[in-house]
């Protein structure tokens, strides 16, 4: 029986658009550019993983960027990325509610980097989560075991009383291979999601 829900972040309970920072701190030129050098460099994953600080990534990243001007718009984009990419996802502040009336205990997931704790208010329900794991906390990403074997031992949970929902297949694949059931969310059609949900109901 499924007693606790465990929600990812990124693209289930909030939105993300790297391209918003850009917009706001970059010319049209350019944006493509520092885009990718930035929001989709492995330094990125690293940020996630915990392993390395924002100004050891910015070291790199601003080497592979030619121009001064270009290396001082992505500095922008780093210092201000959760002010312009972040939004919560519509409808999922009554999911979260729901879920928690019906007596689901709930948890966030979420590969992300420190910088999470900064702007964490603005997750739809998260005054409602029974607990929060960070990746970059636990120096392991999603879908490696590790973190989520520190999921059930951090929050005392039977993973097979767990129940994951997560954009990334490989997430969920990650989950069941540790006793964890879920739902790929990567349509991000919510009504669907309730559906899914109301299963899970006795």
């Amino acid at each position: 029986m499924v007693k606790n829900i465990v929600f990812d972040m990124g693209r289930v309970l909030i939105e993300y658009d790297p391209m918003k920072v850009c917009e706001k701190f970059v010319d049209e030129k350019n944006r493509e550019e520092i885009c990718t050098a930035l929001f989709q460099a492995p330094e990125w994953i690293e940020l996630d993983r915990g392993s390395m600080t924002e100004a050891e990534a910015m070291v790199i990243v601003k080497d592979r960027l030619p121009l001064q001007s270009q290396k001082d718009a992505a500095q922008a984009c780093m210092d201000h990325w959760d002010q312009y990419n972040i939004w919560p996802k519509e409808g999922m502040r009554e999911v979260v509610e729901k879920v928690k009336e019906q007596g689901f205990h709930i948890y966030l997931l979420s590969n992300a980097s420190l910088r999470l704790r900064g702007f964490q208010q603005m997750i739809p329900g998260i005054d409602l989560f029974d607990g929060i794991m960070v990746s970059a906390e636990e120096k392991c990403i999603k879908p490696e075991p590790e973190i989520y074997h520190h999921l059930f031992e951090k929050f005392d949970l039977v993973p097979e009383e767990c129940f994951f929902i997560d954009d990334v297949q490989a997430n969920i694949d990650g989950a069941k291979a540790c006793g964890m059931d879920g739902y790929c969310f990567a349509d991000g059609d919510v009504e669907r999601l309730k559906h899914v949900l109301e299963q899970l109901v006795d």
